[in-house]
């Protein structure tokens, strides 16, 4: 079963809005055609955001439909913060901060959210680091004891992390090394970047896992996981007073200190297609090719009144490639799925099984968009690769009809409006926004500016960015799968959720 996809950003570009589309994209596509966004209007919910004298940001967003509290504690640091030989570090630490403190004992914190009546988890990613709870609104300060205790007190021996590295490896097995899709992706990140930290895996390298040590993982912990590299992002039924007393009372005794210099790793400009071609057992090729694009700055979603911005094409840029993205493969039904996979004025009728499009728009590093395709039986990657670009030509010469931008347009708005169902959502949103230094209400300028994005800009940027000079081309070469082999069985459950 294909899930609706969201609308505009993949999961692995901008977390807070992952799921956005999900929910317009069930929405009848008639209905959605002409709804005019004015009917998801709402008087935004008030969010405080408020700094502890230790360097803590707090951020609060109250929502009283439901007696239901999500808390979540976010860390600037991710895969992007490590250094060759220690890739993975940010990943393994995650896991470690559930194996104890000098109060709670190792595996009692996820026990005792549980007998609160919550849920809770983890996330590692390339520009951050999560932890959540989603409890009822009653057990908020108990949860603050536990989280704040765990951020600054972390504590497990030896022994400890040489059990849980074991579990991070099978994860990585089964994840990653099991999946041929993953490992394509991987590599393909390894080639796409040069300088960018994001050319290496999150999860990490197996070789720097099997290096690791516990003093890599103890010595990230003291350098990243400082009050003023951290925010507590607290939405639900809960009163902005009452937070903020219990915020200082937990978190505020934590000792400030400095967050460590980073310094700048900017890619050089590419110049020249990079390819890649990995064999591996496989029921169906695959071909995927990413293209160096611009992403949009915070400084541009809120501009100083009267200040010239140097990085305002840019930005626009990034917006229209946006909508281009989502006008190719933003609901059902859209270019690449009728000309590739229904056939539908394809010479040759289909020629994929699936065809998707995704863009950057968010991240602390370069951004790419992302044409991928399973060609159909009889059809080659080669075939779908020159279709999947075929359709971006077709954008660049003769444009979009303002049907298909009125469309996407109104599923964004529809997007947020059904977001705000979920105080789950609304807290990721906030801390994603966090990280990448971006307005409180973010979300709300975004689809100002989405409103304002012309048929004339995303001709333009399809025109622009596809060239051979800006891609990495991917392919994925079926090899014969192994008739017995047996699915991998975890060993362990792992602590934390890998993203």
């Amino acid at each position: 079963m294909k899930h609706p996809k969201p609308i505009f950003v993949k999961p692995r570009v901008f977390l807070s809005m992952r799921l956005a589309g999900r929910f317009a994209a069930v929405l009848p596509a008639a209905l959605m055609a002409c709804v005019s966004p004015v009917v998801f209007a709402q008087a935004p919910i008030p969010v405080e955001q408020f700094t502890l004298a230790n360097g803590l940001t707090v951020i609060v967003k109250p929502d009283h439909r439901a007696p239901t509290v999500a808390h979540m504690l976010w860390v600037r640091v991710g895969s992007m913060d490590e250094v060759d030989g220690t890739s993975g570090v940010a990943h393994a630490l995650e896991h470690m901060m559930f194996k104890g403190t000098p109060k709670v004992k190792a595996g009692e914190f996820s026990r005792r959210v549980a007998a609160l009546g919550g849920q809770e988890n983890a996330f590692t990613g390339r520009d951050n680091t999560g932890y959540y709870q989603q409890i009822p609104a009653g057990r908020l300060e108990d949860v603050m004891r536990l989280e704040a205790d765990r951020f600054a007190h972390s504590q497990w021996p030896d022994d400890e992390f040489r059990r849980e590295i074991e579990v991070v490896k099978e994860e990585r097995r089964m994840r990653t090394e099991e999946s041929p899709h993953a490992m394509l992706h991987e590599q393909a990140s390894a080639v796409t970047f040069l300088a960018s930290p994001y050319r290496r895996p999150i999860v990490g390298w197996m070789s720097d896992l099997d290096a690791m040590t516990p003093g890599d993982v103890r010595s990230f912990y003291q350098r990243w996981y400082v009050p003023a590299n951290a925010a507590l992002v607290v939405a639900g039924d809960v009163e902005v007073a009452r937070v903020k007393k219990l915020a200082e009372k937990y978190y505020g005794p934590i000792a400030a200190r400095p967050v460590p210099e980073r310094k700048p790793r900017s890619e050089p400009e590419q110049a020249g297609m990079r390819r890649i071609d990995l064999k591996a057992p496989a029921s169906q090729a695959y071909v995927s090719m990413a293209f160096k694009v611009p992403k949009i700055a915070a400084a541009d979603l809120a501009p100083a009144p009267g200040a010239a911005s140097p990085t305002l094409a840019a930005s626009r840029d990034a917006l229209a490639l946006t909508v281009l993205s989502a006008v190719l493969d933003g609901y059902s039904g859209a270019r690449l799925e009728r000309a590739l996979v229904q056939g539908q004025g394809q010479a040759g009728g289909r020629v994929a099984d699936s065809a998707d499009a995704s863009s950057g728009l968010f991240g602390r590093g370069p951004q790419l968009f992302t044409l991928d395709g399973v060609p159909a039986a009889g059809k080659t990657t080669q075939q779908v690769a020159d279709a999947l670009r075929q359709q971006v030509a077709l954008v660049a010469q003769g444009g979009v009809s303002e049907a298909e931008l009125q469309r996407v347009k109104t599923q964004w708005v529809a997007s947020e409006t059904y977001k705000l169902d979920s105080v789950f959502s609304q807290a990721r949103e906030l801390g994603s926004n966090w990280v990448q230094g971006l307005p409180l209400d973010a979300s709300a300028r975004l689809i100002a500016q989405l409103r304002t994005v012309t048929a004339g800009e995303v001709q333009a940027v399809a025109a622009k960015y596809f060239g051979d000079d800006q891609m990495t081309l991917s392919t994925l070469l079926p090899q014969p799968m192994d008739p017995n082999r047996k699915p991998r069985q975890p060993s362990a459950p792992a602590s934390g959720d890998l993203h």
